[in-house]
């Protein structure tokens, strides 16, 4: 246990750098970016494979050990728990007044019960009370009754820790197996399960493509709803709405469903959420030429909350020379007192595309790959921005503009919106929850049941009374052991009251004064002829 206490503690220092440094599974883009900023370090760190914490060496080698030795540690303590559920109480011992819970009573002679039917009776009120019992040395004049409860303490604990054994075997599973992928739908287009229909991707170590099922999601429509009344003066969003045509297979019947933030969609065994939004004006490129060299939506990627939106367009296709594009989209454009142009509205009442303009080579034709939001413009040479005499470009909807020096031109034909899906595959994601909740339960039980001794010890006075002494232990703490103990004391009182013999005439008029020790807890027996 001290070795998997480690172990658990070592995991958890081992994923800060996690946290620290960029992931490539989850952007690869800012890894690569980090490593270029940092040459001297970046390098070196990605030796060390801190830019993949959780599929690293190290950190699977931690994860295994934990994992064998939670085994070590649950295999052993099955096998003594599963023979202590097997084995009788434990006898009772010769002096229960050292047990830190011990008290004393007496019965009347005029009961009529003997030592055995006391010893009987109180066995009966444990087993009732949830206790294993066997009664003892029954044909004697010392009969006892050893009872003990709490095993579902231990049995909590094993539950515990074998849950989660099955946790961490999930969720290797689900890194092994599963799947997880990005991709931008704009309004009109379909999205279809394939490895080509993602954005990004990032597979399991041994994922198939025949484990994506093929259905496909087409983006009818998207719709923001925005609250103008806000108190801080500021348009905040309030629903984000996709309407999406799905269809589970090729053949199957299309059927419209709704994704929201927070309340995905179940497809095909896989999850898709809606984690982003934004605006994607359409916009055509001719080239020199008048040819057609990019035509389309254009996503553009938000930077505050009223859209404000960076554009980066890119015609590999144009002739003579590539051409590119980068700029702002303002879906409500207006201008301020330095004659800067800002967009005071997220929805789109007045759109505008500012752009520049740029020609040469985009460096796409060497088969590195790039960031689409991204246009170096190193190497490249201006057409418009706003230090040149052409200055830059200003397109409201359905207008076109020249470029200089007869590149080209560039036009506004209209806007969309798009949805950033977000689809998630991972086939141990039901045995997780399972393990997790009767992990839970099993923390539970160890942490609330309390393991009890208890013993009881019945024997016949000279004068004809019963004397009845008990005593409770615990393993481990318990707080509430002495209630326990006067519980079972007015068990004990009320069964034997309830045999409705008189007292002597001689003797104690009620079982309380009979009693030799008047309340529970640790007490010494003030009876000498027992």
């Amino acid at each position: 246990m001290r070795t998997a206490l480690f172990l658990l503690l070592l995991l958890a220092v081992a994923a800060v750098p996690g946290s620290l440094f960029p992931q490539r599974p989850a952007n690869p883009a800012s890894v690569t970016q980090y490593i270029q900023d940092n040459p001297g370090t970046g390098p070196w760190l990605d030796r060390f494979q801190l830019f993949d914490v959780y599929s690293s060496a190290w950190f699977s080698a931690i994860y295994l050990l934990l994992f064998i030795s939670l085994i070590g540690c649950v295999i052993p303590r099955a096998k003594v728990h599963w023979k202590a559920l097997r084995s009788k109480p434990p006898r009772t011992p010769k002096n229960l007044s050292r047990l830190p819970e011990y008290g004393t009573l007496a019965v009347p002679a005029g009961a009529g019960l003997t030592a055995a039917e006391a010893a009987k009776d109180a066995a009966q009120l444990l087993r009732k009370r949830g206790y294993r019992v066997e009664a003892r040395d029954l044909e004697t004049d010392r009969p006892s009754v050893a009872a003990e409860r709490g095993f579902a303490k231990e049995t909590g604990n094993l539950v515990f820790h074998v849950c989660l054994i099955g946790v961490l075997g999930s969720i290797a599973v689900g890194g092994l197996f599963g799947y997880n992928g990005q991709r931008v739908v704009v309004e009109g287009e379909t999205f279809v399960n394939t490895l080509v229909g993602y954005d990004t991707f990032s597979p399991g170590t041994n994922f198939t493509e025949s484990q994506l099922a093929p259905y496909s999601i087409t983006l009818d429509d998207f719709d923001v709803t925005f609250d103008r009344q806000s108190s801080t003066g500021k348009v905040q969003p309030l629903d984000f709405t996709a309407s999406v045509t799905v269809k589970e297979d090729p053949n199957d019947e299309p059927r419209t469903e709704t994704l929201k933030v927070n309340e995905p969609l179940t497809i095909g065994g896989t999850r898709v959420f809606l984690v982003g939004n934004g605006y994607a004006p359409v916009v055509t490129v001719r080239d020199g030429e008048g040819n057609i060299a990019f035509q389309g939506p254009v996503v553009g990627v938000p930077t505050d909350g009223v859209y404000t939106s960076l554009m980066v367009i890119k015609a590999p296709d144009a002739k003579p020379d590539q051409l590119g594009f980068v700029g702002f989209f303002l879906p409500t454009a207006l201008i301020d007192g330095n004659g800067v142009s800002f967009s005071g509205d997220p929805d789109p009442a007045n759109p505008q595309l500012n752009l520049n303009s740029y020609y040469g080579d985009l460096g796409l034709d060497d088969g590195v790959p790039g960031n689409v939001f991204v246009l170096d413009t190193e190497g490249l040479t201006p057409l418009n921005n706003r230090d040149l005499d052409s200055g830059g470009i200003v397109l409201a909807m359905n207008q076109i503009q020249d470029l200089p020096d007869g590149k080209g031109s560039i036009s506004f034909d209209g806007l969309l919106r798009y949805a950033a899906l977000d689809i998630h595959y991972d086939p141990a994601k039901y045995a997780v929850l399972i393990f997790a909740v009767l992990s839970l339960t099993g923390l539970s039980a160890s942490l609330f049941l309390a393991r009890r001794r208890v013993w009881v010890r019945t024997g016949t006075n000279d004068d004809g009374r019963i004397m009845v002494e008990y005593g409770l232990l615990a393993r481990g703490e318990d707080a509430r052991l002495e209630t326990e103990a006067e519980a079972l004391r007015n068990l004990l009182e009320k069964k034997w009251m309830a045999a409705g013999a008189a007292p002597r005439k001689d003797g104690p008029d009620t079982l309380a004064d009979a009693s030799v020790a008047g309340s529970t807890g640790r007490t010494e027996e003030s009876g000498k002829d027992d």
